[in-house]
């Protein structure tokens, strides 16, 4: 039982700006206990909305083919999408790649609630580096493999391809770019992506030249400050 209805658990100073952990409580919402990830003045991430981080795993992974697994989730926040994939029995090993070692510390000390469910699964390995420098890098996202390539990779980091936390992610985004995350995958891998932001069109034809298959899938969600619903984006690509 929290003893205030507001608590920051923890503030970093990181070169991609202030961030912090904050636990607070809803009256709006029966004293609803929420955790926020927040970075300079975004807000990168609400337990109270994790219903897109949920259907990033299922929807790259269930386009997956039958067999065992091996998957990397490029950003860890609050481990909603981690903590998914490692629902699917098949997937025999993950690595969640994150650039802000704090938040691995977070799931690591178990100061938010999924830490327990990540740091103890043998199955789950945390990377502390950029998930855009690895993607684009011969030796890949396995430090202790290097070369070592997936069925899966599911990526939550930027707002969408347009709207990003660093301007030095949007290489990734572009058909050279992509091209590389490809080069990371096993025949028949999956790429899937989050994206606060409505499909585009364009984001998805760059895609279609790389990936044999492309699904854009529109995930809604109930939104109950604002009292409406609220809806984001998964890309699934598949080759």
């Amino acid at each position: 039982m929290m003893s205030q209805a507001f608590e920051e658990l923890d503030y970093q100073k990181t070169p991609l700006g202030d961030l912090s952990l904050r636990r607070r409580l809803v009256p709006a919402l029966d004293n609803l206990e929420v955790f926020e990830v927040k970075l300079g003045d975004a807000f990168l991430m609400s337990s109270m909305f994790h219903e897109v981080e949920v259907a990033l795993a299922n929807l790259g992974l269930n386009a997956l083919e039958p067999g065992a697994w091996d998957v990397v989730v490029g950003g860890l926040g609050l481990g909603y999408t981690a903590a998914t994939a490692l629902e699917h029995k098949q997937v025999t090993s993950l690595i969640v790649v994150d650039a802000l070692e704090s938040v691995i510390t977070w799931h690591k000390q178990h100061m938010v609630p999924l830490g327990p469910v990540l740091s103890g699964d043998p199955r789950c390995r945390f990377v502390h580096a950029d998930f855009f420098a690895l993607a684009q890098s011969p030796e890949g996202f396995d430090p202790e493999n290097k070369g070592r390539r997936f069925h899966a990779v599911l990526l939550d980091i930027d707002h969408s391809p347009k709207n990003l936390l660093d301007p030095a992610n949007g290489r990734f985004y572009t058909e050279e770019g992509l091209r590389w995350l490809a080069k990371q995958l096993l025949p028949g891998g999956v790429f899937a992506l989050w994206s606060d932001d409505p499909p585009d069109d364009e984001f998805q034809t760059r895609l279609a030249r790389i990936f044999a298959r492309v699904n854009v899938e529109v995930v809604q969600f109930a939104n109950p400050l604002l009292d409406r619903e609220s809806a984001s984006t998964v890309y699934v690509a598949a080759l």
